[in-house]
Protein backbone atom coordinates (compact mmCIF):
# COMPACT_ATOMS: atom_id res chain seq x y z
CA UNK A 1 0.00 0.00 0.00
CA UNK A 2 1.24 3.11 -0.99
CA UNK A 3 1.53 6.08 1.92
CA UNK A 4 -0.56 9.33 1.42
CA UNK A 5 0.13 12.39 3.34
CA UNK A 6 -3.17 14.20 4.44
CA UNK A 7 -2.98 18.12 3.87
CA UNK A 8 -6.15 20.29 4.49
CA UNK A 9 -7.46 22.93 6.64
CA UNK A 10 -7.96 22.39 10.77
CA UNK A 11 -11.12 19.98 11.17
CA UNK A 12 -11.37 19.16 7.23
CA UNK A 13 -11.29 15.31 8.63
CA UNK A 14 -7.57 14.40 8.08
CA UNK A 15 -6.94 12.83 11.49
CA UNK A 16 -10.43 10.81 10.90
CA UNK A 17 -9.02 9.70 7.55
CA UNK A 18 -6.16 8.33 9.22
CA UNK A 19 -7.93 6.21 11.93
CA UNK A 20 -10.50 5.09 9.10
CA UNK A 21 -7.34 3.95 7.23
CA UNK A 22 -5.88 1.60 10.17
CA UNK A 23 -8.91 0.63 11.22
CA UNK A 24 -8.65 2.70 14.48
CA UNK A 25 -11.04 3.61 16.96
CA UNK A 26 -12.78 7.07 15.62
CA UNK A 27 -11.79 10.01 17.92
CA UNK A 28 -11.52 13.59 17.26
CA UNK A 29 -7.86 14.55 18.36
CA UNK A 30 -6.62 18.16 17.59
CA UNK A 31 -3.11 17.28 15.60
CA UNK A 32 -0.36 19.54 17.13
CA UNK A 33 2.64 17.96 15.18
CA UNK A 34 2.72 16.10 11.90
CA UNK A 35 2.11 12.83 12.84
CA UNK A 36 3.36 9.19 11.17
CA UNK A 37 0.54 6.69 10.69
CA UNK A 38 1.59 3.14 9.26
CA UNK A 39 0.47 3.89 5.50
CA UNK A 40 -0.75 7.81 6.13
CA UNK A 41 0.63 10.98 7.26
CA UNK A 42 -1.12 13.22 9.39
CA UNK A 43 -0.27 17.13 9.58
CA UNK A 44 -1.60 20.31 11.22
CA UNK A 45 -4.36 22.61 9.35
CA UNK A 46 -2.03 24.99 10.35
CA UNK A 47 0.08 23.98 7.57
CA UNK A 48 -1.93 24.55 4.81
CA UNK A 49 -3.79 28.01 6.54
CA UNK A 50 -0.53 29.21 6.96
CA UNK A 51 2.06 29.80 3.91
CA UNK A 52 5.61 30.04 5.85
CA UNK A 53 4.46 26.36 6.93
CA UNK A 54 4.05 25.10 3.38
CA UNK A 55 8.03 24.22 3.61
CA UNK A 56 6.63 21.67 6.63
CA UNK A 57 4.56 20.18 4.04
CA UNK A 58 6.59 19.75 1.24
CA UNK A 59 9.79 17.83 3.86
CA UNK A 60 7.30 15.66 5.43
CA UNK A 61 6.28 15.04 2.06
CA UNK A 62 9.61 13.27 1.30
CA UNK A 63 7.92 10.32 3.56
CA UNK A 64 4.90 9.91 1.25
CA UNK A 65 4.22 8.63 -2.23
CA UNK A 66 0.75 10.25 -2.86
CA UNK A 67 -0.26 13.87 -1.44
CA UNK A 68 -4.05 13.75 -0.38
CA UNK A 69 -5.66 17.29 -0.20
CA UNK A 70 -8.66 17.13 2.01
CA UNK A 71 -11.16 19.62 1.15
CA UNK A 72 -14.04 19.70 3.97
CA UNK A 73 -18.15 20.07 2.01
CA UNK A 74 -19.39 21.47 5.05
CA UNK A 75 -17.02 24.74 4.31
CA UNK A 76 -17.75 27.70 2.39
CA UNK A 77 -13.99 28.48 1.68
CA UNK A 78 -10.65 26.84 0.72
CA UNK A 79 -7.40 27.12 1.57
CA UNK A 80 -5.76 25.75 -1.38
CA UNK A 81 -4.47 28.46 -3.91
CA UNK A 82 -4.80 27.64 -7.96
CA UNK A 83 -1.81 25.59 -9.18
CA UNK A 84 -0.99 24.03 -5.31
CA UNK A 85 -0.65 20.84 -6.31
CA UNK A 86 2.18 21.62 -8.45
CA UNK A 87 4.96 21.88 -5.50
CA UNK A 88 4.51 18.58 -5.46
CA UNK A 89 6.87 15.99 -7.39
CA UNK A 90 4.47 12.78 -6.71
CA UNK A 91 0.77 12.39 -7.55
CA UNK A 92 -1.77 14.38 -6.00
CA UNK A 93 -5.20 13.44 -5.50
CA UNK A 94 -8.30 15.40 -3.90
CA UNK A 95 -10.53 13.98 -1.32
CA UNK A 96 -13.60 15.76 -0.63
CA UNK A 97 -14.48 14.59 3.15
CA UNK A 98 -17.65 14.87 5.37
CA UNK A 99 -20.14 14.05 2.59
CA UNK A 100 -23.08 12.92 5.04
CA UNK A 101 -23.14 16.14 5.97
CA UNK A 102 -23.29 18.01 2.84
CA UNK A 103 -26.84 19.97 2.44
CA UNK A 104 -26.99 19.97 -1.08
CA UNK A 105 -25.35 18.28 -4.01
CA UNK A 106 -23.90 21.93 -4.89
CA UNK A 107 -21.87 22.11 -1.63
CA UNK A 108 -19.75 19.15 -2.96
CA UNK A 109 -19.41 20.60 -6.36
CA UNK A 110 -18.21 23.31 -4.63
CA UNK A 111 -15.39 21.62 -2.83
CA UNK A 112 -14.77 19.33 -6.17
CA UNK A 113 -14.22 22.44 -7.63
CA UNK A 114 -11.62 24.04 -5.15
CA UNK A 115 -9.75 20.89 -5.22
CA UNK A 116 -9.88 20.74 -9.39
CA UNK A 117 -8.43 24.59 -9.14
CA UNK A 118 -5.82 23.36 -6.82
CA UNK A 119 -4.62 20.79 -9.65
CA UNK A 120 -5.22 17.30 -8.53
CA UNK A 121 -5.25 14.38 -10.57
CA UNK A 122 -8.24 12.70 -9.12
CA UNK A 123 -10.93 13.33 -6.60
CA UNK A 124 -12.70 10.56 -4.09
CA UNK A 125 -16.02 11.77 -2.14
CA UNK A 126 -15.67 10.04 1.31
CA UNK A 127 -17.19 10.12 4.51
CA UNK A 128 -14.82 9.09 7.30
CA UNK A 129 -17.45 8.63 9.68
CA UNK A 130 -20.01 6.44 7.95
CA UNK A 131 -17.59 4.96 5.52
CA UNK A 132 -18.72 5.94 2.17
CA UNK A 133 -15.85 5.82 -0.42
CA UNK A 134 -13.31 4.99 1.82
CA UNK A 135 -12.55 1.15 -0.04
CA UNK A 136 -12.36 3.54 -3.40
CA UNK A 137 -9.45 5.51 -1.72
CA UNK A 138 -7.95 2.34 -0.23
CA UNK A 139 -7.89 0.28 -3.70
CA UNK A 140 -6.51 3.51 -5.42
CA UNK A 141 -3.61 3.27 -2.57
CA UNK A 142 -3.23 -0.09 -2.88
CA UNK A 143 -2.17 0.61 -6.87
Amino acid sequence: MRKIIFAGSTGSGKTTLCQRLHGQEMAYKKTQAIENFEQAIDTPGECIENRYLYKMLLVSSVDADVIGLVQDCTKEESYFPPGFATMFAKPVIGIVSKVELAQTDEDIAKARDYLQAAGVERIFEVSSMENVGMEELQAYLKT
